[in-house]
Protein backbone atom coordinates (compact mmCIF):
# COMPACT_ATOMS: atom_id res chain seq x y z
CA UNK A 1 0.00 0.00 0.00
CA UNK A 2 2.98 1.78 0.96
CA UNK A 3 4.94 1.98 -2.33
CA UNK A 4 1.61 2.24 -4.05
CA UNK A 5 1.09 5.57 -2.31
CA UNK A 6 4.05 6.93 -2.95
CA UNK A 7 4.35 6.18 -6.63
CA UNK A 8 1.10 7.31 -6.96
CA UNK A 9 2.71 11.08 -5.46
CA UNK A 10 5.87 10.66 -7.36
CA UNK A 11 7.97 11.40 -4.26
CA UNK A 12 9.76 8.70 -1.96
CA UNK A 13 9.12 7.75 1.90
CA UNK A 14 11.28 10.61 3.53
CA UNK A 15 9.38 13.33 1.79
CA UNK A 16 6.42 12.59 2.51
CA UNK A 17 7.29 11.96 5.79
CA UNK A 18 8.03 15.62 6.25
CA UNK A 19 4.63 16.55 5.02
CA UNK A 20 4.22 16.87 1.63
CA UNK A 21 2.54 17.68 0.27
CA UNK A 22 1.36 20.42 2.98
CA UNK A 23 4.81 21.47 3.33
CA UNK A 24 5.57 22.27 0.23
CA UNK A 25 7.88 25.41 -0.74
CA UNK A 26 9.19 24.85 -4.15
CA UNK A 27 9.87 21.79 -6.54
CA UNK A 28 12.71 21.15 -8.62
CA UNK A 29 13.27 18.45 -11.61
CA UNK A 30 15.19 16.31 -8.76
CA UNK A 31 14.62 18.34 -5.86
CA UNK A 32 11.78 19.27 -3.42
CA UNK A 33 12.02 22.06 -0.87
CA UNK A 34 9.71 21.82 2.03
CA UNK A 35 9.24 23.65 5.25
CA UNK A 36 10.51 21.82 8.30
CA UNK A 37 7.61 21.38 10.86
CA UNK A 38 9.37 21.56 13.60
CA UNK A 39 11.83 24.62 13.47
CA UNK A 40 14.66 25.40 14.99
CA UNK A 41 14.74 28.72 13.37
CA UNK A 42 12.26 30.62 11.50
CA UNK A 43 12.12 29.37 7.71
CA UNK A 44 13.68 25.95 8.54
CA UNK A 45 13.59 23.89 5.45
CA UNK A 46 14.54 19.90 4.29
CA UNK A 47 15.95 20.20 0.78
CA UNK A 48 14.92 16.39 -0.16
CA UNK A 49 16.06 14.42 -3.35
CA UNK A 50 13.33 13.25 -5.17
CA UNK A 51 15.00 9.21 -6.06
CA UNK A 52 15.61 6.81 -4.49
CA UNK A 53 19.18 7.48 -3.46
CA UNK A 54 20.26 6.81 -0.05
CA UNK A 55 23.72 7.90 -0.60
CA UNK A 56 24.01 11.34 -1.58
CA UNK A 57 26.88 9.89 -3.83
CA UNK A 58 24.54 8.22 -5.50
CA UNK A 59 22.34 10.76 -7.11
CA UNK A 60 22.23 11.23 -10.72
CA UNK A 61 24.73 14.19 -12.12
CA UNK A 62 21.50 15.96 -13.34
CA UNK A 63 20.87 16.35 -9.61
CA UNK A 64 23.95 17.98 -8.77
CA UNK A 65 23.72 20.49 -11.58
CA UNK A 66 19.77 21.40 -10.41
CA UNK A 67 21.53 21.60 -7.22
CA UNK A 68 23.40 24.76 -8.01
CA UNK A 69 19.13 26.71 -8.63
CA UNK A 70 17.97 25.07 -5.56
CA UNK A 71 20.73 26.36 -3.29
CA UNK A 72 20.67 29.59 -4.89
CA UNK A 73 16.91 30.41 -5.06
CA UNK A 74 16.92 28.78 -0.92
CA UNK A 75 19.73 31.45 0.13
CA UNK A 76 17.61 34.29 -1.99
CA UNK A 77 14.56 33.16 -0.35
CA UNK A 78 15.74 33.13 3.31
CA UNK A 79 17.55 36.37 2.80
CA UNK A 80 15.15 38.08 2.28
CA UNK A 81 12.67 36.95 4.48
CA UNK A 82 14.50 36.04 7.45
CA UNK A 83 17.61 37.97 6.89
CA UNK A 84 20.07 35.52 8.55
CA UNK A 85 23.84 35.55 9.18
CA UNK A 86 24.49 31.77 8.23
CA UNK A 87 22.56 29.34 6.99
CA UNK A 88 23.66 25.47 7.96
CA UNK A 89 22.93 22.41 6.01
CA UNK A 90 23.07 19.24 7.51
CA UNK A 91 22.56 15.87 5.94
CA UNK A 92 21.64 13.71 8.87
CA UNK A 93 19.98 10.89 7.17
CA UNK A 94 19.32 8.60 10.46
CA UNK A 95 16.24 8.41 10.59
CA UNK A 96 14.90 9.06 7.25
CA UNK A 97 17.27 7.27 4.39
CA UNK A 98 16.46 8.92 1.29
CA UNK A 99 19.10 12.21 0.28
CA UNK A 100 18.10 15.52 1.99
CA UNK A 101 19.54 18.31 4.15
CA UNK A 102 18.00 20.40 6.58
CA UNK A 103 18.36 23.58 6.07
CA UNK A 104 18.37 26.00 9.20
CA UNK A 105 19.24 29.62 8.76
CA UNK A 106 20.98 31.12 11.89
CA UNK A 107 20.44 34.41 13.47
CA UNK A 108 21.47 35.76 16.82
CA UNK A 109 18.46 35.97 18.70
CA UNK A 110 14.92 36.10 17.58
CA UNK A 111 12.38 36.30 14.84
CA UNK A 112 9.15 36.59 14.74
CA UNK A 113 5.87 35.45 12.16
CA UNK A 114 2.28 36.05 13.01
CA UNK A 115 3.12 37.16 17.13
CA UNK A 116 5.07 33.87 17.12
CA UNK A 117 9.16 34.10 18.87
CA UNK A 118 11.15 31.66 16.90
CA UNK A 119 14.87 32.22 18.84
CA UNK A 120 18.06 30.50 17.54
CA UNK A 121 18.16 28.96 21.22
CA UNK A 122 22.08 27.37 19.56
CA UNK A 123 23.41 30.67 18.33
CA UNK A 124 26.48 30.68 17.75
CA UNK A 125 27.02 26.96 18.49
CA UNK A 126 25.50 24.32 16.89
CA UNK A 127 21.74 24.58 15.91
CA UNK A 128 19.36 23.00 18.60
CA UNK A 129 17.33 20.97 16.87
CA UNK A 130 15.12 19.73 19.86
CA UNK A 131 14.43 22.71 21.00
CA UNK A 132 12.19 23.68 17.67
CA UNK A 133 8.85 25.76 17.67
CA UNK A 134 6.12 22.69 16.54
CA UNK A 135 4.15 24.13 13.49
CA UNK A 136 0.43 22.51 13.66
CA UNK A 137 -1.44 22.47 10.46
CA UNK A 138 -2.61 26.48 9.92
CA UNK A 139 1.02 27.31 10.54
CA UNK A 140 2.59 25.04 8.21
CA UNK A 141 0.07 26.52 5.76
CA UNK A 142 1.41 29.80 6.46
CA UNK A 143 4.65 29.97 7.16
CA UNK A 144 4.98 27.79 3.98
CA UNK A 145 2.75 30.27 2.06
CA UNK A 146 4.68 32.94 3.26
CA UNK A 147 8.04 31.24 2.60
CA UNK A 148 6.88 31.39 -1.53
CA UNK A 149 6.29 34.62 -1.90
CA UNK A 150 10.13 35.38 -1.65
CA UNK A 151 10.59 32.52 -3.38
CA UNK A 152 12.86 34.00 -7.17
CA UNK A 153 10.47 33.04 -10.27
CA UNK A 154 12.54 30.74 -12.66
Amino acid sequence: HLVAQRRECGMNDTIRRFGYPATLVAEYDHWVVLLRPAQPTLGSLVLAAKSDATAFADLEPAAYADLANVSRDIETALRAAVDHTKLNYLMLMMVDPHVHAHVIPRYEGSRSFEGRAFPDAGWPKLPALGEAVDLDTAGIAAVSAWLKGFWPAR
